[in-house]
């Protein structure tokens, strides 16, 4: 068991390097490495999410035609774990990071962006300290777009404004509307009224009560409170007026039933005798 462990390898006195047969590979031949994810992505085939750090059996190429500085660009291929559709992804040496190539998105890393805005910020400050007249241009390009977003406010206010005056216009009219609805009915409510007290004042006016002349009627209720109907109370001669005056307000609503809208007469044809 301690020959396995050893770290020189016996080699015998005849051993001549050059007799051993080289292999030939392919030019891009590809590698299968054990690698793990290097950023969190989604699968576009089926949606699945794949987080960053899952372990993959991946092949391994080197980019023709691309390198960085003369850094070597890889490219690695790997399968969705639920569809098993082919994921590839690159190396980034410029940034020191990974670029998804085909088959996955990657998801939305918000610390990515201010790196970049950090960046930027910097390279522009750089680039000012050297160059005056690019930071008269920068100061008119701020200019301009400060001056669009001015306008754009401008114009966001200018619409919430007239939206608010329309809708109060249009919440006065409907009060308004409300209010003489309102008023129409109380009128009407208050004619009806008014014609009821009027007709109940002139059928007690005409009854007689029994033993004197004159025009009130009493009304006492029983030991247990209930109230007895007001018909029963009236006698013979204040029903048969009441019935008359039902008579004669049907008499006239027939006779305005032949009239339009306007308060013409509509005349019906006769049918013709033959």
């Amino acid at each position: 068991m301690s020959e396995r462990k050893v770290l020189n390898k016996y080699f015998p006195p005849d051993f001549d390097p050059e007799l051993i047969t080289r292999r030939k590979h392919p030019k891009n031949s590809q590698q299968v490495v054990r690698l793990m994810a290097p950023f969190s992505m989604r699968c576009n085939t089926c949606g699945e999410y794949i987080y960053k750090g899952k372990k993959f059996n991946a092949r391994k190429e080197t980019v023709d035609g691309e390198d960085y500085l003369g850094i070597k660009i890889f490219r690695f291929y790997i399968k969705c774990t639920l569809c098993s559709a082919e994921i590839t992804f690159k190396t980034d040496p410029m940034n020191t990071d990974y670029t998804a190539e085909h088959g996955a998105s990657r998801n939305f890393e918000p610390w990515r962006d201010e790196k970049a805005e950090e960046e930027d910020r910097l390279a522009r400050l750089e680039e000012e300290e050297n160059n005056p007249m690019k930071v008269l241009e920068n100061k008119t390009v701020d200019s301009k777009r400060e001056m669009d977003i001015l306008d754009a406010l401008q114009d966001i206010r200018a619409r919430n404004a007239r939206n608010e005056r329309v809708g109060q216009a249009a919440d006065v009219l409907s009060q308004l509307a409300r209010k003489e609805v309102e008023s129409d009915e109380d009128a009407e409510r208050k004619r009806l009224e008014a014609e009821d007290e009027k007709l109940v004042e002139e059928v007690f006016a005409r009854v007689p009560t029994a033993g004197s002349s004159s025009s009130v009627v009493t009304v006492k209720r029983k030991a247990d409170d209930v109230e007895p109907p007001a018909h029963s109370l009236l006698s013979e001669s204040a029903r048969a007026l009441i019935k008359s005056h039902a008579v004669t307000q049907a008499a006239k609503k027939r006779k305005t039933d032949g009239k339009n809208v306007l308060g013409i007469k509509v005349l019906k044809k006769k049918a013709p005798v033959s």
